[in-house]
């Protein structure tokens, strides 16, 4: 900044000091307005990708703190030191809406271009910033389109590497988390039905289009087709609803 005049390094401060931005997203905006602070504020607050503009160097040492120290990873302990951090539960499903944010591979671990890549694309590089993020990515499960996106992306994230499936004992915890969010009436007997008469691993496909029976079908099942191309899992599922007497039939 020592190559500025006085007039505009107050203004590059004083600009700093109002959006807590930083010197070099400050310099653009101003430039961009030609040193005028009211016109600068208007481009900064109209341009979200210039308020997203992130330091590299916290991200580098955000990512150093919560990093293994043996390998070039952010593992378990790292994870939950970062939980910590944003004072959230390490089970919390805010942690798989972050996970979805980084595009992250792996339950419980970041890779270093996961970890900064997606905190670039929040616009986060601090841990205060982070853990001011925290409830509008919350809100994000209210979003129909996002919930589909995050509740597809949970498949993958939570298999082991490898697997075409999904282990049923992660399956049945992860459904448990999410239709939590979506207040679905029958997980509790989706699960005990899984564990009566399934006891196998999950398919992706049995995975999503459960999504679609749990939104589409009534509790009651009233709407449900018996004709309909539910995966052939659902259907005995709807079944032992109707032999345990769970719901009635032709309600």
């Amino acid at each position: 900044m020592h190559k500025l005049g006085r007039g505009h390094r107050d203004k590059v401060q004083q600009f700093m000091a109002i959006t807590g931005t930083s010197e070099k997203v400050a310099l653009q905006a101003l430039k961009a307005s030609d040193w005028h602070l009211e016109g600068a504020f208007d481009f900064f607050y109209s341009q979200p990708q210039i308020r997203a503009v992130t330091d590299s160097r916290h991200l580098e040492e955000l990512y150093n703190r919560y990093k293994d120290p043996y390998v070039d990873m952010i593992m378990v302990d790292g994870v939950s030191l970062l939980c910590n951090d944003l004072q959230v539960e390490p089970q919390d499903i805010v942690m798989l809406v972050v996970s979805w944010h980084m595009k992250a591979a792996t339950m419980c671990e970041f890779s270093r271009q996961e970890f900064i890549s997606g905190l670039q694309s929040l616009g986060v590089d601090s841990i205060e910033k982070f853990r001011e993020k925290i409830p509008s990515l919350r809100a994000e499960l209210k979003d129909e389109n996002k919930f589909r996106e995050i509740y597809n992306f949970a498949f993958g994230w939570a298999k082991d590497q490898g697997q075409k499936s999904l282990a049923l004992d992660t399956a049945i915890g992860m459904w448990q988390l999410l239709f939590a969010e979506k207040h679905w009436p029958l997980v509790d007997y989706w699960c005990q039905f899984l564990q009566v008469r399934h006891n196998k691993a999950i398919s992706r496909d049995t995975w999503s289009q459960l999504l679609e029976f749990a939104k589409t079908i009534d509790p009651q099942l009233s709407n449900y087709d018996a004709e309909g191309a539910w995966p052939y899992l659902i259907d005995e599922f709807v079944e032992y609803l109707f032999e345990n007497g769970i719901v009635q039939r032709g309600n």
